[in-house]
């Protein structure tokens, strides 16, 4: 038991991290971006040119599987991710909304750029798994019944710090409050000196840095292929939806639920079963509160 609760956290600290973009399209570009999971397909395989170049391995860490040049490649992986989706967003989201597009015709723009990117990525590195460093790790005990290697530790541990830092941005910087304020009420921010634009850039750099590292640790912990985007979009809109829209600790708390309930599921459910939870908690949470757990009243 205690071990799938530590593999269900995991699990979900992935989960909130993308599922953070998520919230934040849904909150402040009022559409459902379903392209969204594809950039953590991304963000994982930019980080894997990096490690290309400079290996993964190279000044190693004590106790885990990596060293200096994996934290590069975080950082370079959301870079190139952020371009990427400032890219798409320049080309064809911004200029439906420009023209007045309704949210149904974002929504389905949205499916065809996943399919793109995904294809992108199997055309450029392949259909066959691939990993940042095949090092072997030994799982430590650190409770009865309950073992964790370093490699997820790290993750847990930058995860914590990733979404400390951004909602510590929301609350006492500019960018923050005009935000928030735009996604309250965008008209009415415009009104008072936010500019919308600059908003919503950042909306998806913030959106897609995120993306980028959930990417990074999925391939880190468990190995990197084409399919993560897509095996990953349920999860992330259902631990959205499961918090509220435009609700960061909301999207936290529901990538979290989300991760437990799929692992812990197997003690009841045969595991080829479990990709069936979230598709399930997302029918009972839009039939007893569809605004989330953080989200509005109705």
């Amino acid at each position: 038991m205690l071990q799938l609760i530590a593999d269900g956290v995991l699990t979900g600290a992935i989960i909130a991290l993308g599922a953070i973009g998520v919230t934040l399209t849904l909150g402040i570009l009022r559409f459902a971006n379903f392209a969204h999971s594809e950039l953590v397909t991304w963000g994982g395989y930019m980080a894997l040119i990096f490690v290309g170049f400079f290996g993964a391995t190279s000044g190693s860490f004590p106790a885990v599987s990596f060293g200096w040049p994996l934290v590069g490649a975080i950082v370079f992986a959301g870079l190139a991710t952020a371009a990427l989706a400032l890219i798409v967003d320049r080309l064809v989201f911004g200029r439906l909304r420009r023209r007045g597009a309704a949210e149904m015709t974002l929504v389905f723009a949205s499916f065809g750029i996943a399919l793109l990117v995904r294809h992108v990525v199997v055309l450029l590195f392949g259909s066959e798994p691939a990993y940042y460093s095949r090092a072997l790790q030994i799982a430590v005990e650190v409770l009865p019944g309950m073992r964790i290697m370093p490699d997820q530790v790290f993750v847990l541990a930058l995860t914590l710090v990733l979404v400390v830092g951004l909602q510590l941005m929301l609350k006492f910087t500019r960018l923050g409050i005009a935000m928030r304020a735009a996604a309250e009420n965008p008209d009415l921010a415009r009104i008072h000196g936010v500019d919308v634009a600059v908003v919503i850039r950042w909306t998806w750099i913030i959106g897609a840095g995120l993306a980028a590292a959930a990417g990074v640790f999925y391939g880190l912990t468990v190995q990197l292929r084409p399919e993560i985007g897509f095996a990953l979009l349920l999860p992330l809109f259902t631990a959205a939806l499961l918090g509220g829209a435009g609700s960061l600790i909301g999207a936290v708390i529901g990538g979290l639920v989300i991760g437990l309930s799929e692992s812990l599921s197997v003690l009841v459910i045969p595991t080829g079963y479990k990709q069936a939870v979230p598709f399930m908690l997302l029918l009972v949470i839009l039939y007893l509160r569809p605004r989330g757990l953080f989200g509005p009243s109705a």
